[in-house]
């Protein structure tokens, strides 16, 4: 496979978790880093801890006027040179039955993960052709095993692998690799966001909603709030070998946890769906298994 002639890479939802991490691994690594935000203030906390070659653009995934404005300020930066790599890390995560998730929650879940990483995708494709770029997208372990109240996230992240299958073959006559980081669970800010969250949509739902999923609901919390995660660094490493080597991988497994989903995604469906239901029963269980994988 062709190495990309250039060296400047784009990576959306820079601000912090893994967006960030890349961004500075990145820019270590000698790339020119556009690191897109949404505020202002995230762009210089990140160019504090970088070289002056990082550069912070401003892009909203589900504008597509942001998305036309971040797209001029990279073309005028680049030239003719192109982009050696798209990360599309921006996200979001719903957590909570689906059952009582508002529609336009899940509407929301699917505009920035899925529609937002194809409309940033589309309008950079002219210049990662013109630099031999790569495509990365950062889905999830939940893109593989969709486990109870991860059902909106999962969505998108599955989405996202469809995605990513799709474009690496259509791409292949202009020898753009296209490939999926899928992590298991992570140290980042975005499951307390989305901790926040789960309590708004709580206080609006329907009373039932605590009869009904109370066991399940408090399990995962307990498991989100005493569990640290796993190291950023393994993410890093993959996004870097994605866009690299000569030899890129289709899919990067990250996470003995994610290795685990995937173990018991493949076991027959009724003894699957045991294994889920009692492990997101119990908070003991949902502890046992994170010691397992060292999370």
């Amino acid at each position: 496979m062709k190495q990309p002639k250039s060296r400047s890479v784009v990576i959306t939802g820079a601000s912090s978790g893994i967006g960030a991490a890349c961004a500075r691994h990145l820019d270590a690594l000698g790339f020119h880093v556009f690191a897109s935000v949404r505020r202002v203030e995230d762009g210089e906390r990140l160019r504090l801890d970088s070289s002056p070659r990082l550069t912070p653009i401003i892009l909203d995934v589900t504008d597509s006027t942001s998305i036309a404005a971040a797209t001029q300020v990279i073309a005028s930066a680049v030239h003719t040179e192109g982009l050696a790599g798209l990360v599309n890390n921006a996200g979001i995560s719903v957590v909570f039955p689906l059952e009582f998730v508002p529609v336009e929650t899940l509407r929301q879940q699917l505009e920035v993960n899925v529609l937002g990483q194809v409309a940033v995708t589309q309008s950079l494709l002219p210049h990662l052709r013109q630099g031999n770029g790569r495509i990365v997208n950062i889905g999830s372990i939940a893109g593989r095993a969709a486990l109870p109240l991860f059902g909106p996230y999962a969505a998108s992240k599955f989405a996202l692998e469809a995605i990513s299958d799709a474009l690496r073959v259509e791409l292949r006559p202009w020898n753009i690799h296209v490939a999926i980081v899928e992590p298991g669970h992570v140290a980042t800010p975005i499951w307390q966001r989305s901790l926040a969250f789960a309590d708004q949509l709580m206080d609006a739902a329907p009373p039932q909603i605590h009869a009904f999923y109370s066991l399940q609901a408090h399990a995962l919390r307990t498991y989100a709030t005493t569990v640290r995660g796993a190291s950023v660094d393994p993410v890093v490493r993959a996004v870097e070998h994605a866009l690299i080597a000569r030899r890129p991988r289709r899919r990067y497994l990250v996470g003995l946890d994610a290795v685990m989903l995937v173990m018991v995604g493949a076991l027959p469906g009724r003894l699957r769906d045991r294994i889920v239901g009692q492990l997101f029963s119990s908070e003991r269980l949902l502890a046992m298994f994170a010691r397992m994988c060292g999370v």
